[in-house]
């Protein structure tokens, strides 16, 4: 389903992302690399040994991912071709710059995926889990991100806006552009 009034390459799924082929699958990571719950936990299980491996390595370079930076690694045994970990802000009231990382989580999986040739890449809901980000209010972030992030750059096909549950996509469903 495409989102009404943004770019057409922005594509909303409800569904599994590890099951997506697609160039790049976004992973919503913990600062470590290690795999954790949620998303993080089903990505790396689903990419089996050679994405912690990887993730390993990442950690004995620079000790692991920043929070609101990305990363990228082969996916193992995903269909996709990477998998892009970005660290999330822990939602503190939004008086920690939370709002300002979760958007540099956006813009700097969309400049490795275009660093890396990556045609298509899909995203998951970041930060809204354990995180406790306001899921509206990271929606919105994401919507205004990928689409300025689009409106400059014509290398990526398709994005894809991956909610794994019903209210993170009845909120996409519903954003009318106001945060």
């Amino acid at each position: 389903m495409r989102l009404k009034s943004l770019d057409e390459r922005i594509q909303l799924i409800q569904g599994d992302i590890t099951r997506l082929k697609v160039d790049a699958i976004v992973n919503a990571a913990n600062r470590g690399l290690w795999g954790g719950g949620g998303v993080d936990g089903a990505i790396h299980r689903a990419a089996g040994p050679e994405l912690s491996e990887a993730c390993g390595r990442i950690r004995n370079v620079q000790g692991g991912c920043p929070t609101g930076e990305a990363v990228i690694t082969p996916a193992g045994r995903l269909a996709a071709r990477y998998v892009i970990h970005t660290v999330g802000p822990v939602w503190n009231g939004g008086g920690e710059n939370e709002v300002e990382l979760l958007a540099a989580c956006y813009r700097n999986s969309l400049k490795l995926a275009v660093d890396h040739a990556v045609k298509t890449i899909a995203f998951p809901n970041i930060s809204t889990g354990v995180y406790r980000f306001p899921k509206k209010l990271a929606a919105g972030i994401a919507l205004r991100e990928i689409g300025d992030f689009l409106r400059q750059d014509r290398n990526l096909e398709a994005v894809m806006l991956v909610c794994f549950d019903a209210e993170n996509y009845a909120i996409y469903l519903q954003w009318n552009g106001r945060e």
